[in-house]
């Protein structure tokens, strides 16, 4: 089986860039920008890993991306997730990254997403590997907040396809940007959001019914309804679900308690990700390993999700059909 992991080709749908910030990565940019930060060596950034919910996760999260300055410190932290992409085997990605965090520290728009689409042109025209970014507003902040970075990243409309939601979940429900998100269809973006990680299923049915998004980023709380599980297999709303990130927030107590399987064996068009990698003790396939060795996967369940992300993925049906061909053919 896990040779089996290794060897499927895998396209990611929830993955935020600045958590692929390795600890050597964040030393080393805070060393050349003269950033100060509250650890003394990568081992305290390691023992910093350890969290009890989304929150505790975030203020790290947020303090590693100060490190991120220039165009190339960009480029640097995308190019090393790709490398990641290769040594797993993700042929395509669809990169996350939140605007705001950065141009609040006075880093501007421009600057973030040139260094982000000049790593995956390369890592295209090297490696093959297709790609699409999406931007998310953080849940945190104000919707005129989000107006703002949604008016930013118009200049760079052709290298963002979507836009998204995140952040610290509970007490910011997608119902708070309604009308950003609106606008944002009416610009032809894509949309999705994250919904049902920590905050209950009612965040599901505000992302589908007032957002009107395309994608459910983590989603796991649905098992709580009944009612909103049929709407899922019904309509095929893909979820992105993120293992690993579930454990490491406590969403689920133990990798044995996580319910995708549940969701699989449902009918539920659900996927494996890897979402904030660095933080969470693994990229792709560690994902997969992981869920292996603790849940009842099957060789076709591992399959299924795999088809799954190319078939819920943002790109055009004919990359799509070569896509899982290749998956057929690596099986």
């Amino acid at each position: 089986m896990i040779d089996l992991i290794r060897r499927l080709p895998k396209a990611e749908l929830h993955l935020h860039i600045e958590g692929s910030l390795e600890p050597e990565l964040m030393f080393r940019l805070a060393k050349k920008n003269n950033i100060e930060i509250p650890y003394k060596n990568i081992e305290d950034v390691r023992n910093a890993y350890n969290f009890t919910n989304l929150q505790t996760f975030l203020d790290i999260y947020y303090a590693g991306a100060n490190v991120l300055i220039t165009k190339d410190d960009f480029y640097d932290l995308t190019w090393e997730y790709i490398l990641k992409c290769v040594e797993d085997n993700v042929i395509h990605t669809e990169i996350f990254f939140d605007p705001q965090t950065h141009t609040a520290r006075g880093i501007s728009f421009a600057t973030v997403i040139t260094g982000i689409k000049e790593a995956l042109a390369d890592a295209k025209e090297k490696y093959g590997i297709t790609s699409c970014i999406i931007m998310c507003f953080l849940r945190h902040l104000s919707q005129d907040e989000a107006f703002e970075t949604l008016e930013q990243s118009l200049m760079f409309k052709e290298d963002i396809i979507g836009v998204g939601l995140d952040s610290a979940e509970l007490g910011n429900p997608p119902s708070k940007f309604e009308q950003v998100f609106k606008k944002a269809k009416e610009l032809g973006f894509k949309l999705v959001a994250h919904a049902g990680e920590e905050a209950d299923f009612t965040y599901i049915y505000e992302a589908l019914d007032l957002l009107g998004i395309d994608r459910i980023d983590h989603g796991v709380q649905s098992i709580n309804s009944p009612e909103l599980m049929q709407r899922l297999k019904d309509e095929q709303v893909p979820l992105t679900v993120c293992p690993n990130s579930n454990i490491e927030l406590k969403v689920f107590e133990a990798y044995t308690d996580h319910n995708i399987k549940e969701l699989l064996d449902y009918g539920l068009n659900v996927s494996v990700n890897s979402d904030d990698p660095a933080y969470f003790k693994g990229y792709m396939n560690q994902n997969f390993i992981n869920l292996y060795e603790n849940l009842p996967l099957s060789e076709d369940d591992v399959i299924t999700l795999v088809k799954n992300s190319f078939r819920s993925s943002f790109i055009d049906e004919d990359l799509k059909k070569e896509y899982l061909a290749r998956v057929d053919r690596a099986v």
